[in-house]
């Protein structure tokens, strides 16, 4: 027993971070030099605390990552990074500039149109059998045109190329969000694995001064041989988890990277603009303003001028003409015409069928944009749901940290004073203490993430970040 209990000192003063006031020192006569435990940490005790020995030295290899001083303006960063480098962008940027120039393609409708033809051909006439001439004749004829009424069909025309250049322009934007939505769940995913990294390496760092411990301790009684196989699994799992979660970090980094490129800035911590609920009914509100929904209003509106226009087509069009045509060779001969030019459809073949599918294809975008504001509105009750949800678990995991805390605490010191406690409930308060601390991490993180889906809906997640 006097052994077991000097084994037991020993590795209280091993732990003695963790709980600094759990005994009281023997009253022994010093020896001439002073105990490596007591004045000289060996390299070993370092590990015994839950912070990174590296921490200090600013070591790159020891996990630290510096993040961002202002969280907003780093991810206002990475989205300019993003914007600035995405070809989908650019792509649907020309888009845009495409259906700009189809405007004034289709303005020009109502300026004067005008041809010039020019032919020369050899020929040969003959009246009643004699020759009335042979050799080249040359022909040259100009022609002009307006059209002064045609029912508003290249009014309504031009209204339906300003509105699918709206709905290109909303394309657009509606890239943008989507790329912005993008890059801002990567940067929080990068920052929640950053973290996770960091308390599962505490826990490593706790598992391992608990394993040196124990191995003190099997060498003068073997029967607790059991106890350190115990805290060897607990540790390799501890370890595995580092390994899992530096791969998901790094797999999220490549993500990253190729929107944003080399070099990453810093990761981004919480950002305050995105971890609180914004308010149900403004949100329901700007449904109605979000870049998808506009979009499909102005490409219903679109269809609905492209069939209005349809329905003048088949209507009779007055449009001034003018000719002049020049004669010269065997022949010639000045030909000088101006007037007026009605043209009255009368029969048109499947022209009803095509202004009939004009017209359900401008109902077809009116209930597309219906069913998704509708879905969205839905969509929006399920997320603030849940991120109401995930808010409140992250309050109520606080209140259970700090219990697990004491209980981790209070249950190493319980099984430093002579084993009144087994090493069993050690490792399993520990455990609990770190997946609480871990989970609490993927609380806060889920929540931004969900706030920042939420604002998406609306106006679009640039708006609480600008």
């Amino acid at each position: 027993m006097p052994l077991l209990a000097r084994c037991l000192l020993v590795l209280f003063a091993l732990l003695s971070l963790a709980v600094s006031d759990a005994a009281t020192p023997r009253p022994v006569k010093p020896p001439p030099k002073p105990a490596p435990v007591a004045t000289e940490p060996a390299p070993t005790q370092s590990r015994c605390t839950e912070e990174d020995p590296g921490a200090a030295k600013g070591s790159a290899d020891a996990g630290t990552t510096t993040f961002s001083a202002d969280p907003r303006q780093g991810l206002q960063t990475l989205i300019d990074l993003t914007l600035a480098r995405s070809k989908a962008l650019g792509a649907a940027k020309l888009l845009a500039d495409a259906a700009r120039d189809d405007i004034a393609e289709t303005q020009a409708m109502r300026w004067p149109t005008a041809s010039l033809t020019i032919s020369e051909q050899g020929i040969s006439n003959t009246v009643n059998g004699r020759d009335a001439g042979k050799g080249g004749q040359f022909n040259a004829g100009v022609t002009a045109s307006v059209t002064v009424f045609d029912f508003g069909r290249v009014a309504k025309m031009v209204e339906w190329r300003k509105e699918m250049a709206e709905v290109a322009l909303l394309g657009q934007r509606s890239a943008e969000e989507q790329l912005a939505l993008t890059v801002v769940n990567l940067s929080l995913d990068r920052a929640r694995f950053i973290l996770q990294s960091q308390v599962y390496g505490q826990y490593v760092r706790k598992m391992a001064c608990l394993v040196e411990a124990l191995e003190i301790i099997t060498k003068a009684d073997k029967g607790r041989s059991s106890e350190l196989l115990q805290a060897n699994k607990s540790m390799l799992q501890a370890e595995m988890s580092v390994s899992q979660t530096q791969s998901a970090l790094r797999q999220t980094e490549i993500r990253l990277r190729r929107l944003v490129g080399d070099p990453l800035p810093p990761p981004v911590g919480m950002a305050a603009a995105l971890a609180v609920m914004p308010a149900l009914d403004d949100m329901m509100a700007d449904i109605l303003q979000a870049p998808d929904i506009t979009q499909a209003t102005a490409s219903a509106r679109a269809q609905r001028s492209l069939t209005e226009s349809i329905a003048a087509g088949q209507r009779p069009t007055v449009s001034i003409v003018g000719n002049a045509i020049k004669l010269a060779g065997v022949s010639r001969a000045n030909d000088f015409g101006a007037g007026v030019q009605i043209s009255i459809p009368l029969l048109q073949p499947g022209a009803n069928a095509q202004l009939s599918a004009a017209v359900k294809r401008y109902q077809s975008t009116l209930l597309q944009r219906d069913e998704a504001i509708e879905a969205k509105r839905y969509r929006l009750l399920e997320m603030h749901e849940m991120g109401s949800e995930v808010l409140d678990r992250a309050r109520r995991i606080v209140e259970i940290l700090r219990n697990s805390d004491r209980v981790r605490a209070a249950t190493l010191q319980q099984w430093q004073q002579l084993g009144r406690r087994s090493l069993f409930d050690v490792m399993a308060s520990e455990g609990d203490y770190y997946s609480l601390r871990v989970a609490h991490v993927n609380a806060m993180y889920d929540a931004q993430q969900v706030i920042a889906l939420i604002w998406s809906m609306g106006r679009g997640v640039l708006t609480p970040l600008r």
